[in-house]
C-alpha cells in the first residue's frame, strides 16, 4: 500500500483539495472484508477550517466492494458512499476539549499531524460504511425450478389384480 502523506495543518491552512482512486487490493483491512479484492475507492479531500477556526478536512469516499451476503452466502456488490467532516487537533487533550465544545455527532475530532497518512483515513471511512452483517436487500432465489412431472396414477383395479396374483 502506498501511503499518501500530507502536512494536515498546512493542507487545511492553504485550503487544498486532492482527489484520487485507490484499488481495494491496496487497502489491506478493506480487502480483508471483500470477497475478491476487486473494485476501487474514489475519494475527495478538501482542507479548510470550521466557524471557530479549527483546521477541518472534508472527506468524501465512494466506490464498490464485493461482500458476502450473510443470509444466502453469495457475493454481492455493495456501494460505498460516505462523507465525513474531520476537525484536527494538536493532541489527544485538545481533541477531547474541541469535541466537548462542539457537541456535534456529525463531526469527528481527530489528532492531526505534519505527517498525516490520508490513505488510512480513507480506508477507515470506507470500513465504517460496511454493515456489521452485510445482506442483499432481497436475496436471489437459488432453488432450481424443476418442471412438475406427471404422476401416473395406477388404477385401483390394477392394484387388486397384482394382489390377487
Amino acid at each position: 500500500m502506498n501511503a499518501f502523506v500530507i502536512d494536515a495543518f498546512e493542507f487545511c491552512r492553504l485550503k487544498e483539495r486532492r482527489e484520487g482512486e485507490i484499488p481495494v487490493a491496496d487497502l489491506p483491512r478493506l480487502a480483508e472484508e471483500s470477497v475478491d479484492k476487486a473494485g476501487s475507492v474514489r475519494w475527495v479531500l478538501q482542507g479548510g477550517s470550521d466557524l471557530r477556526g479549527h483546521p477541518q478536512l472534508d472527506l468524501a469516499v465512494s466506490g464498490a466492494l464485493n461482500l458476502m451476503c450473510q443470509r444466502c452466502l453469495t457475493p454481492f456488490e455493495f456501494q460505498i458512499e460516505s462523507e465525513a467532516t474531520l476537525i484536527l487537533a494538536q493532541d489527544e487533550g485538545s481533541a477531547d476539549e474541541i469535541d466537548a465544545q462542539l457537541a456535534d455527532e456529525s463531526v469527528e475530532v481527530i489528532v492531526g499531524s505534519h505527517s498525516f497518512d490520508v490513505t488510512q483515513v480513507i480506508e477507515d471511512e470506507a470500513l465504517l460504511t460496511i454493515p456489521l452483517s452485510p445482506k442483499h436487500d432481497v436475496c436471489p432465489d437459488l432453488t432450481v425450478k424443476v418442471a412438475p412431472q406427471e404422476v401416473v396414477k395406477e388404477s385401483p383395479f390394477a392394484v387388486l389384480k397384482k394382489l390377487k396374483q
